[in-house]
């Protein structure tokens, strides 16, 4: 008999049948829950992957991992945040398997950039961030996405990517140091076009 967790124990929800269902192998519940969050978890994918054929390729290994692992879930936390975790971790193998992703990230330069333009960077919409991410290297979209969109500590980066933690936060420094000016050019761009067809 399957094993059941405290979290299924103490928890009726619909949540929890679902994922107790596709532990037991219940095909159907494996493709409600595919369906229930695979554009979410797309998203995250597509996040980290300048592709979309890389960020699908992101979005099936990560469920294959999602539906190998669905046992250790107890309900510590949200299930779709531990989902989340699982496809970020996805994407960064993907990313150091295919890319020349220790070139982006390097102990070598320590410099930091004052963090005074956090207010524009956080008023985004999450697609604005990924259009202006897209134009980021691997090294640095990777940092700035799990700091400031998926939480991540400094030091859980760290020892993610094997890097030092001030390198981490020098890295993330620089990439809303080239974020920013991406912004103040599309704001730019955004003024001359509306002054030049205002003009009579």
């Amino acid at each position: 008999m399957l094993a059941q967790s405290t979290f299924f124990n103490n928890t009726i929800s619909a949540e929890a049948v679902q994922i107790q269902n596709c532990i037991a192998g219940c095909r159907k519940s494996q493709k409600e829950l595919y369906d229930t969050y695979a554009a979410k978890m797309f998203v995250i994918c597509l996040r980290y992957t300048k592709e979309q054929m890389d960020a699908e390729d992101v979005l099936q290994d990560g469920f294959i991992k999602v539906f190998k692992n669905l046992d250790k879930y107890r309900g510590d936390g949200s299930f779709e945040g531990w989902l989340r975790r699982i496809f970020v971790n996805t994407a960064i193998e993907h990313i150091r398997k295919n890319k020349n992703f220790t070139n982006d990230i390097s102990d070598n330069i320590e410099n930091t950039v004052k963090d005074k333009y956090s207010n524009a960077l956080d008023n985004l919409f999450e697609k604005d961030i990924y259009n202006i991410t897209s134009n980021l290297s691997d090294g640095y979209k990777t940092v700035f996405n799990m700091y400031a969109i998926e939480g991540y500590s400094h030091k859980e980066i760290a020892e993610q990517l094997g890097i030092t933690e001030s390198t981490s936060k020098s890295q993330f420094s620089r990439a809303k140091a080239i974020l920013r000016n991406l912004i103040q050019n599309i704001g730019s761009s955004v003024s001359e076009k509306n002054v030049s067809t205002s003009v009579c």
